[in-house]
C-alpha cells in the first residue's frame, strides 16, 4: 500500500476507518460484553462513541472534512477493502486514493495512542483532509 496523498498524481478520495468489531446486533452486544469483560477494545470506538452513542464532536468534525470519513465494522468491508486490510491489524484508518490504492493512515497503537480523543484524531490525519 502505498501513502495516497504523496503517490504521483492520485489524491486522496476517502478515509476509511475500520472497527476492531462486527456490525450488527449479536455483534454490538459481543463487543460490549468483550469491553465489559476486558476482552475486546477498539481504539476507534473509543474515538467514535461514548458508552452510550455517537459523539457530538466525532459528527461535527467529520462534517468539516473536504474528503468524505466513513466508518465501518470489520465485517462491513467490501471485497476490495478486506483484501487491503489483510496485513493490517483493527482498527486501523485507510485512505483511499483516486488511483484505487489504499494506505494505512492509522494504525491500531496510533489510535489507541489517541485516548478516545476525536480532537487528537483530526490532528493525527494529513493536513489535506480539512478545509481551509
Amino acid at each position: 500500500m502505498e501513502t495516497p496523498h504523496t503517490s504521483g498524481n492520485a489524491e486522496l478520495i476517502e478515509v476509511l476507518g475500520v472497527y476492531n468489531a462486527d456490525g450488527g446486533l449479536r455483534g454490538e452486544v459481543s463487543y460490549i460484553v468483550g469491553n465489559i469483560l476486558g476482552r475486546a477494545h477498539c481504539g476507534l470506538c473509543d474515538i467514535t462513541h461514548s458508552p452510550i452513542r455517537r459523539k457530538q464532536e466525532w459528527d461535527a468534525m467529520v462534517s468539516r472534512a473536504q474528503v468524505p470519513i466513513r466508518i465501518v465494522h470489520r465485517n462491513e468491508t467490501s471485497p476490495a477493502e478486506t483484501e487491503a486490510l489483510k496485513a493490517v491489524s483493527l482498527p486501523c484508518v485507510l485512505g483511499l486514493d483516486s488511483a484505487g490504492r489504499y494506505a494505512v493512515l492509522l494504525d491500531a497503537d496510533q489510535l489507541n495512542a489517541l485516548d478516545g480523543s476525536v480532537e487528537a484524531f483530526a490532528n493525527a490525519l494529513p493536513r489535506l483532509i480539512w478545509a481551509d
